[in-house]
């Protein structure tokens, strides 16, 4: 499978959050800003990731080895698996950090240039988020789906920045002038709460592959498929067996015919086993597909 499209799209990503992050990082702590800071921070982890997925993205072009003869399919949801746990890892520390802060009274701000940076970063962010999710649907990637998903969460972290600090603002050197102190704080907790079920979700996915839990989609279709074959051909039983490891699906049909029944030539059973792959609706670029014949019901 040719990844170049995806790898180019992914070093762009790389570059794109390594310079939004390093300025975020600096803007934050010259302001000592909870959530930009926590921003720009998620932004370089978030390269090591992103680094990481290409890494994955050029193994899965090649051919495997003999350690690993199907492949390196396993690694995409591997590297999902580990991409949301950090994440994860890095949202629930950031929570607890702004809980402590709040819990200490909080700290002053220069609202004014915040609001500003977070409109500009606003932009920033998700005008790649939508980017990469064009690509990630143009070209069926899982991995810049998942960076698209980084992107997107970046961007409504300074969203949600700009909205507190605009607030922040108007209300300074008023009669609400005290709360000011906690805004920074509460829009960082207000965000983790928000955002932590983001990760969740992918880690949730990521390890259903990882265990190989069968997909039901496309469980229920194979059994449609082999439910109509077994009916018009008179096919005695039939077993399934199907996994989705990251864009790769294996899919494991045996059928069960008596074992006096004679099936033809190689090239009519091949045809038996083409119009199978096509009523699934089979692609051979991301589908592992084996379809057995046998008497014995211990096969199955």
């Amino acid at each position: 499978m040719d990844t170049s499209r995806e790898q180019r799209q992914l070093r762009l990503s790389i570059v794109g959050t390594f310079l939004v992050g390093a300025a975020c990082v600096a803007v934050g702590l010259a302001m000592r800003s909870q959530s930009i800071a926590f921003d720009g921070f998620y932004s370089l982890v978030d390269v090591v990731l992103t680094a990481g997925s290409l890494a994955v993205s050029h193994l899965v072009s090649s051919e495997g080895s003999r350690r690993f003869q199907f492949g390196y399919w396993h690694l995409e949801p591997l590297m999902v698996v580990f991409n949301a746990a950090v994440l994860t890892s890095i949202c629930s520390y950031a929570g607890f950090s702004a809980l402590h802060d709040l819990l200490s009274g909080g700290h002053e701000l220069a609202f004014g240039f915040g609001a500003a940076w977070a409109a500009f970063m606003g932009v920033v962010s998700m005008g790649m988020a939508t980017y990469m999710r064009r690509q990630s649907v143009a070209l069926n990637s899982v991995l810049l789906q998942l960076d698209a998903r980084g992107w997107l969460i970046g961007g409504c972290i300074s969203i949600a920045v700009l909205v507190g600090f605009a607030v922040a603002a108007a209300i300074s050197g008023g009669p609400l002038d005290h709360w000011t102190r906690y805004i920074d704080s509460s829009i960082l907790l207000g965000l983790i709460i928000l955002l932590l079920p983001l990760p969740l979700g992918s880690l949730w996915q990521a390890l259903r592959e990882v265990l190989q839990l069968a997909p039901d989609e496309l469980d229920n279709r194979v059994r449609a498929v082999m439910d109509a074959m077994q009916r018009e051909h008179g096919y005695l039983e039939f077993a399934s067996y199907v996994a989705k490891i990251g864009r790769m699906r294996f899919i494991d049909i045996h059928i069960l015919i008596e074992p006096s029944t004679k099936l033809g030539t190689m090239g009519e059973v091949d045809a038996v086993r083409n119009e199978i792959a096509t009523r699934i609706g089979s692609d051979i670029r991301v589908e592992w597909l084996t379809i057995t014949f046998t008497g014995k019901r211990e096969w199955l």
